[in-house]
């Protein structure tokens, strides 16, 4: 049967995850993997969760194995508000800040409508964007206005995507300037930001800035995730938005899981509530720190003149621009055949471009693993230079 026939228009928009092939194809203990965004397992408070578990059924019961509210369970969206600083009705509860990401385009985009970002981004929100047929238009910069935008295309702009804490895949930061000039823009040109925050709490220098959404809350849709702060298997993240756009996600989102998982809901409640989110937050962050700054001294001892990268004050990655006569789209068979993964740059560009990039992950692996790893790619790399 040919079921191409059958299809919507949309899937011809749809592109698959570079990295998610990866893992579908190889078992990631096989290899030394610098490519995917997994957190350590040694962050995950296993130590806790039965405890959690039984305070949950304890206090609970029956009700945390039920349906429960699309917008989230109360004691969940209060514990948020206030760690954030938020009212409680400007939070909603999502399965993934992914989901966020998808469902903010599904209430916003028509096909043809633009959505601005900085060149690098996240890959998934260029795969949600590009599923609803939107025109994607990357900047180079955001500083004193964008650059190599024309001002027809900032006014047909309806979203403005960013990461604005230790971006994937870069790990750059705004600075507080580039977000006031980013708000500024959203004023004068009447889109909305899409501020994507699931790193923000991994900071391991630098200063703490303020959100955009603290800064413009009428003008930014702020995602946040539980899976970088306490284990990606929960599935579980929040939005922040005003009341209006948030009902709209609301209705939407009631045909996509009629609700979160109640269970998992409760337990993060929980885990926000008794204080141990931040103990096990402490532990993560020391680790990642020791984690990112190794990497980065192995990049140092290893990898051969004529290659860069960012140095990045939190997040999970670090992103290495090469000579510009390689490419790592091309390179990538060679390294996975000596036993390393990394995703190439070029995919996290809306128009594929800088295929002489890649970016790599310092959460996953442990140091042994790590140090061979970087050891084995920069061989590689050194073999295309000659």
């Amino acid at each position: 049967m040919d079921y191409s026939t059958l299809f919507s228009d949309d899937v011809a928009s749809f592109m698959p995850s570079p990295a998610r092939e990866i893992f579908k194809k190889v078992d990631l203990n096989s290899i030394y993997s610098l490519a995917g965004g997994y957190p350590d397992s040694a962050t995950f408070p296993t130590d806790i969760l039965k405890d959690l578990f039984s305070r949950v059924m304890d206090k609970y019961g029956a009700k945390a194995l039920q349906y429960g509210g699309t917008q989230g369970v109360p004691e969940l969206r209060k514990a948020v508000a206030e760690r954030y600083s938020v009212n409680e009705e400007n939070v909603l509860i999502s399965t993934s800040s992914q989901q966020g990401i998808d469902v903010s385009a599904r209430i916003l985009l028509n096909p043809g409508d633009v959505v601005l970002t900085v060149d690098p981004t996240y890959l998934g929100a260029l795969q949600s964007f590009k599923s609803y047929r939107a025109e994607i238009v990357s900047v180079q910069g955001l500083k004193d206005g964008m650059t190599g935008v024309d001002e027809s295309i900032l006014k047909r702009a309806k979203l403005f995507y960013i990461i604005s804490d230790f971006q994937n895949p870069s790990g750059k930061t705004l600075s507080l300037e580039e977000r006031m000039d980013l708000i500024g823009l959203s004023k004068k040109y009447g889109f909305l930001i899409l501020e994507d925050g699931p790193y923000r709490e991994l900071r391991y220098s630098g200063q703490t800035l303020p959100t955009i959404y603290s800064l413009a809350p009428e003008r930014t849709i702020h995602l946040g995730s539980f899976s970088k702060i306490f284990a990606p298997g929960l599935r579980l993240g929040w939005i922040l938005a005003p009341q209006e756009v948030l009902h709209q996600i609301y209705v939407c989102k009631q045909a996509l899981d009629l609700c979160p998982p109640i269970l998992n809901q409760y337990m993060a409640a929980e885990f926000l509530e008794s204080g141990e989110l931040d103990r096990n937050l402490e532990k993560s962050i020391a680790l990642y720190r020791d984690k990112r700054d190794f990497m980065l001294s192995l990049l140092e001892k290893y990898m051969p003149q004529g290659v860069s990268w960012t140095r990045p004050e939190g997040g999970l990655f670090l992103f290495l621009t090469l000579p510009q006569e390689l490419d790592c789209v091309q390179m990538y068979d060679k390294a996975l055949d000596a036993g390393v993964a990394y995703v190439a740059g070029s995919f996290f560009y809306a128009d594929g471009s800088h295929r002489n990039t890649m970016r790599l992950n310092f959460s996953f692996m442990n140091k042994p693993r790590m140090e061979q790893g970087v050891k084995i790619l920069s061989e590689v790399i050194r073999s295309y230079l000659g």
